[in-house]
């Protein structure tokens, strides 16, 4: 949906006579700052950098969106919503718990090589700056409930007979976790989507018990 850009963007400069405010497009510039976050991180991306990306100007970016946090957050639930949707069908699309999981896995693989490199969430902000500990401890949660939602689709495989009773459901979705995690930091070194597909296969010869057919 575009906008009109806040009224410091209607400066008349010398010889032009004052016309209607320039057009501002939210999501195209939700989608700019997606991009620059990713790529340089919270704290790499100035505001300057934002704005020069939308073409607009410190005073309208703080009217359109309140502060750099506020849009970061919006950012990250446009990743979540677009590039991170492999994430919630992997765990509910699939027959199999094994199924699941594996998806999840190959769906990093492409995720995290089709952008800037690496996941958003998975490797963003492990250590700030007081300043921003708000934004660390927000990743943070979004972490720890992306593990609990492996976990609980983990405990699915005990209902079903998946997995045996004996399965520690926590430490298998902290492995698995952890795979998605040392994944993103792959990407980010340059890793491509074929070397990451292979780290997704050998972590599944971990599987508890031998892969359904």
């Amino acid at each position: 949906m575009k906008i009109n850009e806040p009224s410091d963007s209607t400066v008349e400069e010398p010889g032009r006579k004052r016309g209607r405010p320039r057009s501002f497009d939210r999501e195209a510039a939700r989608e700019k700052a997606l991009q620059l976050f990713w790529e340089h991180g919270y704290e790499g991306t100035s505001i300057n950098d934002l704005t020069a990306a939308m073409g607009i100007t410190p005073p309208s970016l703080y009217t359109a969106f309140g502060s750099k946090e506020a849009l970061y957050a919006e950012v990250l639930d446009l990743y979540r919503s677009s590039f991170g949707a492999y994430f919630p069908a992997a765990l509910t699309e699939e027959k199999t718990v094994y199924g699941g999981i594996r998806r999840l896995l190959r769906g990093a693989a492409e995720t995290f090589t089709a952008g800037p490199g690496g996941c958003m969430i998975s490797t963003a902000v492990l250590s700030c700056a007081s300043e921003v500990k708000g934004v660390a401890a927000s990743l943070a949660a979004m972490r720890s409930g992306s593990l609990d939602m492996i976990e609980n689709y983990i405990r699915k495989g005990i209902g079903t007979g998946e997995l045996p009773e004996t399965t520690n459901t926590r430490q298998l979705a902290r492995f698995y976790g952890t795979i998605i995690q040392g994944m993103s930091v792959q990407a980010r070194d340059g890793a491509n989507v074929e070397e990451l597909t292979g780290i997704a296969e050998t972590a599944m010869r971990a599987w508890p018990v031998q892969a359904p057919d």
